[in-house]
């Protein structure tokens, strides 16, 4: 935890959680899809990567807006809902297998018992069908009371949507591993921490310095 700074989990209503680097350890599973995707599509390893760097760069985006941007401003090719479901499609592929096989967060249970008082919520950047069928497969939809919510929808979207329903309930907390995490949880008013154990963030130190974001290693932190 950053020094002098120690989240009492307990005042919160409602905690949100982003998935891949914070619940699953597939932050590189998710990378070597889009790379792999790419390549079955006919890209060279240079377009392949330039996909890569783009979604590294913008960690917690939706992957319609990286394929849209891969499309428009890499192939040079008409950005069309049929060739975008090409792209999700053979992505959603390549994802499958990796996503059911990595690893789990240690502690989610016992964190879970330590705050009855708060309903949970899963917001990705993630497909959200592809979320809730995962998260049922590995037994992990019995923790998230509040929800799981991925894309179409954008993160701001779904923040504003479940506090306007009721279902985020303040005071709340988002804990994230991406500067778009960060962004979208202050602009609708939640509490933020930063996780940094499998994040993507190279410059996660600098940034959650300048920002004065309170930080750990992972959720098991929360347990010390």
């Amino acid at each position: 935890m950053k020094p002098d700074s120690k989240i009492d989990l307990k005042k919160y209503k409602t905690i949100v959680f982003d998935c891949d680097g914070v619940i699953l350890d597939s932050n590189v599973v998710k990378t070597e899809a889009y790379f792999r995707t790419a390549k079955n599509l006919g890209a060279s390893d240079s377009q392949a990567q330039q996909l890569v760097d783009y979604h590294v760069k913008l960690g917690g985006i939706s992957r319609y807006h990286k394929f849209d941007w891969y499309l428009r401003e890499v192939l040079k090719q008409p950005v069309t809902g049929d060739a975008i479901q090409v792209f999700l499609d053979e992505f959603g592929r390549e994802l499958e297998e990796g996503l059911m096989h990595c690893t789990i967060v240690d502690g989610l249970e016992e964190l879970r018992n330590a705050t009855k008082g708060a309903n949970w919520m899963i917001l990705s950047g993630g497909d959200q069908q592809e979320i809730r069928d995962l998260f049922a497969k590995r037994d992990l939809a019995k923790y998230f009371d509040g929800g799981l919510f991925g894309s179409p929808d954008n993160k701001d979207t779904v923040l504003a949507r479940e506090k306007a329903n009721g279902r985020i309930k303040q005071p709340a907390l988002f804990v994230g591993d991406s500067k778009y995490d960060f962004e979208a949880s202050t602009g609708a008013g939640l509490d933020f921490v930063f996780v940094s154990d499998w994040t993507e963030v190279h410059d996660w130190q600098q940034y959650c310095s300048e920002n004065n974001i309170v930080n750990c290693k992972n959720i098991g932190s929360f347990l010390d």
